[in-house]
């Protein structure tokens, strides 16, 4: 009963943390969150844990407002931190990826495949492929090691020792690869003539 002589009909909504953790497995074992993405099905609990909270907190004292609202607001901020954990995690593993896969292609091929794909418009494939054309080039030339399991990152490391000037634009080019390939980026235009602009001036240089 509160001071007021009111009885609550349900008490304020303030779980124990094993409590909040409870509640959330089981709410995610339910069916509908197959269906869902994975944050809008974390989004979807709690906004109703909000609903629920508002209007327990319409009934009770103060203080127990005050403290239900607290662990709502620690819940929510945990849950954003995981969730940027696990999106830099997935970016962090995306960039370790090989630049090259296949062994067999020439700097030839990849070149011409790049100016193919840019003539057609497909500057996302031009990029990549030129990216790739640079670093088989450099290898071809023997001013790169020839290790197929190098990253984007890798490459651009060795490639900005041999040509320290240029270090800008190969580690430009290098995120520029990891974003488009495996962050699913859009390209530009000049970013793709911009990475094939470097392959050439590299090709060149002693």
């Amino acid at each position: 009963m509160t001071p007021a002589g009111v009885w609550l009909s349900d008490p304020p909504l303030v779980p124990s943390g094993d409590e909040g953790r409870s509640w959330l497995r089981r709410e995610l074992l339910h069916p509908e969150y197959h269906q869902q993405n994975v944050v809008e099905q974390v989004v979807t609990w709690l906004q109703r844990q909000l609903d629920k909270g508002i209007e327990a907190a319409s009934h009770a004292p103060p203080l127990s407002t005050f403290a239900a609202m607290l662990l709502f607001l620690l819940l929510v901020g945990g849950l954003a931190w995981l969730l940027s954990r696990a999106r830099r995690t997935a970016r962090q593993a995306a960039v370790q990826r090989p630049v090259l896969t296949d062994g067999t292609v020439t700097a030839a091929q990849l070149r011409a495949r790049a100016e193919a794909a840019l003539a057609e418009g497909r500057y996302a494939p031009a990029l990549v492929d030129g990216f790739r054309a640079l670093a088989v080039r450099q290898v071809e030339r023997g001013r790169l090691e020839d290790l197929p399991g190098a990253t984007a990152h890798e490459v651009a490391a060795a490639l900005a020792t041999a040509y320290p000037e240029q270090r800008v634009r190969v580690d430009g080019s290098a995120l520029l690869f990891d974003e488009v390939l495996y962050g699913d980026r859009p390209a530009t235009r000049d970013q793709a003539t911009g990475v094939l602009a470097l392959d050439d001036e590299l090709a060149v240089r002693r």
